[in-house]
């Protein structure tokens, strides 16, 4: 099983090392600073083998120039966005497939456009390494895409077997369940993962991943054909909704006012 640890960078960024435990060769993910990715390679004797890039985002790139000077490796990145970010050599998009053998490990790359037209995630092995597409208990703002385009891509997500393991880019998880139970007041999943992670915040460590299992019970922006859910939807936009799109976009826009 692949090791996924976490770089805490920028004010809540997750910088991820995927590793095998038992190599010191390492695929770092949206490296949106350079220095906590260096202190973390000196610590564990680490060298890096990889680089993985979800999306064009200052924050999941802005330390990957830095690193390649240092630390050069193959670059992995969404073709439709390699112009915007650089350095990319590999290009991929929705349907590639990739093999790291130092991770002995074939990644799928997923398109997730919405919160950038060209956001890809990474599927190996029950590890989804998601960027801003989907984080525990939320998704991320829908900045150049439409909604029904961030519900679909969402829904590629949703269809990953339920033991996947989600690692999204940053530390939001106790905001997203403040809204979650917003939603569902009467969700007892719900609950349950707010005590679960406040108590991880508690000590110092963080909330994700997640698992997909879970994000079906407790993350709206998932649920969009649940009962409970829809019913809330529809209550805030006050008429009757059905539409999965259409539901999706009264919640981001519900989440993005609060």
């Amino acid at each position: 099983m692949l090791k996924v640890n976490a770089v805490p960078a920028l004010s809540d960024n997750y910088i991820w090392i995927v590793s095998t435990g038992d190599s010191a060769r390492v695929a770092v993910v949206d490296p949106g600073e350079a220095a906590p990715v260096v202190d973390y390679l000196a610590e564990h004797g680490l060298e890096i083998a990889a680089y993985l890039i979800t999306h064009h985002h200052g924050d999941h790139v802005g330390g990957l120039a830095s690193l390649l000077a240092d630390h050069p490796a193959p670059v992995y990145g969404p073709a439709a966005e390699a112009d915007k970010i650089g350095n990319i050599d590999h290009r991929v998009a929705g349907g590639d497939r990739f093999t790291l053998d130092f991770l002995g490990a074939t990644f799928e790359v997923i398109d997730v456009p919405g919160h950038t037209l060209g956001h890809i995630a990474y599927d190996t092995d029950g590890v989804l390494l998601a960027g801003d597409a989907l984080f525990r208990a939320g998704c991320g703002r829908v900045f150049e895409g439409t909604h029904d385009q961030m519900q679909q891509s969402l829904a590629r997500l949703r269809a990953l077997p339920d033991n996947t393991r989600v690692y999204g880019g940053h530390e939001y998880t106790q905001k997203n369940l403040a809204f979650a139970t917003t939603v569902e007041p009467d969700n007892a999943a719900i609950g349950a993962a707010i005590a679960d992670v406040d108590a991880l915040r508690a000590g110092g460590r963080p909330s994700l991943p997640g698992t997909l299992a879970e994000e079906k019970r407790i993350n709206p922006f998932l649920r969009w054909d649940d009962d409970n859910v829809r019913a809330a939807a529809s209550r805030h936009a006050g008429r009757e909704l059905d539409d999965p799109g259409e539901i999706f976009g009264v919640l981001r826009d519900w989440k993005d006012a609060n």
